[in-house]
């Protein structure tokens, strides 16, 4: 089955978003109305906002939608919509609820609570944080039972995907529908197509009072175009500014952060030319990555170490050394078509820069750019040779083995790559399995090996983004997982 990638964020309650870089602020503003909040949003929605796909990191980010738990700033699992949870067996996990409300006025009950989360395990495509995942839930007093079909270790951290969200019984009348439906502190009002988006203040936010009245959502896939705005005065903040346009931000509108981000090539190990794994090598060593983060990035990033970046501080020293299968083999004029999007503008700068360094290995290049949104089920499907995706590896669960599984396995639901390998699949399920933290890290490293050993994916560069934010802007939500951005905290 295949599943939509989630581009990126959870609202963390106020007393998570202190874990994150902000502007400053407590989120107590009851004796103002506060001012309405203008974001530049790089993504326009996919999917007409379905909390299963690509759009959920949108609804997150903006403070629309919540679920069970959070992550906070170590990556570990946070209550949010959960007061607290304990383990029961190998399979069962129960959630205590806390009082809160909907936006459409109706309690959050146990038993709204699990008809969210079953109607999540019936979406198709399956949301990415479920993939080989299989759930059952049941109300349970002031509690929610999960049953999971297999040891599931990391449920909580799971439970904390943007892909999660717990809406109200409305919001299942006709699909998934996020607009006045969900729990966070600002209510989706008005969607305009891909082009805007209107929300308020929801005042009986369980986490507290937003200090600002509310938000006017623009999607501005250009990021010139983003970056133009915040600097003319039209936005107040500007998401992933790009790398070119960095300078021309003053040093304090221009917020930089860490994430776990990493923007690798993938090459396509079922179909084509790299379906050689003398070819793959052959790949690989054109790659210059450092051309990549010095010149395209202009700084603004790392050279690729791994599938886990720096802002990974766990991998730190602990990464293990990909054994190579094979060494490279001739490519000989191998047609290959290279693709990627244009939402993130070093992307299609990147793709050129690689189409360069492999002609020069001696493959034949075609590129193709388009839109994401035009360009993911293609992508899915195998029908590129190479893709170049910019990924954030702990943005679906939190946990670092989830992204191994979707990507790289042969049953998950976004391996682009389309690589499916028994040494991959062993040392990923070994992964899963273990429920200690530092043995799960040490065996998702494990994994990563063998993945880079196939040669399917070459880690190019770990990003840091830019985020344009306005002077007079504080509490804006700078998250190295890009779940969060506004809260009740952020105001001008």
């Amino acid at each position: 089955m295949r599943r939509r990638h989630i581009l990126g964020s959870l609202l963390l309650a106020p007393l998570l978003t202190a874990c994150f870089a902000s502007e400053g602020g407590d989120s107590e503003s009851d004796t103002s109305e506060g001012s309405r909040l203008r974001v530049g949003l790089a993504f326009p929605p996919a999917e007409n906002l379905s909390p299963y796909g690509g759009d959920a990191t949108l609804l997150s980010r903006l403070g629309v939608t919540e679920g069970l738990t959070a992550l906070d700033a170590n990556g570990a699992a946070a209550p949010a919509l959960a007061e607290s949870w304990r383990r029961e067996n190998e399979r069962t996990w129960l959630f205590t609820l806390r009082e809160a409300t909907f936006q459409d006025g109706s309690e959050v009950t146990p038993a709204a609570v699990a008809a969210a989360l079953t109607h999540a395990t019936e979406a198709e495509p399956a949301p990415a944080a479920l993939s080989g995942v299989t759930l059952a839930v049941e109300a349970d007093g002031a509690a929610v039972r999960i049953t999971t079909a297999k040891p599931d270790p990391v449920l909580p951290l799971r439970l904390s995907s943007p892909s999660l969200p717990v809406l109200s019984p409305k919001a299942y009348e006709d699909g998934a529908d996020p607009v006045g439906t969900a729990t966070g502190p600002f209510e989706l009002t008005k969607v305009n197509g891909a082009s805007s988006a209107t929300l308020d203040r929801f005042d009986d936010y369980w986490g507290g009072r937003a200090q600002a009245s509310g938000i006017d959502a623009r999607f501005i896939a250009d990021g010139t175009a983003r970056a133009g705005a915040l600097r003319t005065g039209e936005l107040d903040i500007a998401e992933s500014v790009p790398v070119a346009q960095a300078a021309t931000l003053t040093a304090a509108t221009r917020k930089e952060t860490a994430t776990t981000r990493t923007t690798s090539l993938l090459l396509n190990a079922k179909t084509g030319p790299f379906k050689d794994v003398r070819l793959r090598a052959a790949a690989r060593a054109a790659v210059d990555t450092s051309a990549l983060a010095k010149g395209v990035y202009e700084g603004y990033a790392d050279p690729g170490a791994g599938i886990y970046g720096p802002a990974v501080t766990w991998a730190d020293g602990k990464r293990q050394q990909p054994a190579e299968r094979s060494g490279a083999g001739n490519p000989n004029g191998a047609r290959i078509t290279l693709a990627t999007y244009d939402n993130r503008p070093e992307l299609p700068e990147a793709a050129q820069v690689l189409k360069q360094q492999l002609e020069k290995a001696g493959f034949r290049v075609t590129l193709e750019v388009r839109e994401y949104s035009r360009l993911e089920s293609d992508a899915l499907e195998g029908k590129f040779d190479a893709f170049v995706l910019a990924r954030n590896t702990l943005l679906d669960t939190g946990d670092p083995v989830a992204v191994l599984a979707s990507d790289y396995t042969c049953d998950g639901g976004f391996n682009i790559a389309q690589l499916c390998d028994q040494d991959v699949d062993k040392a990923v399920a070994d992964a899963e399995s273990e429920a200690d933290t530092d043995r799960r890290q040490d065996l998702a490293l494990a994994a990563e090996a063998k993945i880079l050993g196939t040669g399917a994916v070459v880690p190019l560069v770990h990003q840091r983004i830019i985020t344009g934010v306005a002077g007079a802007v504080r509490g804006v939500l700078l998250d190295p997982y890009e779940r969060t951005l506004v809260g009740t905290g952020t105001r001008r």
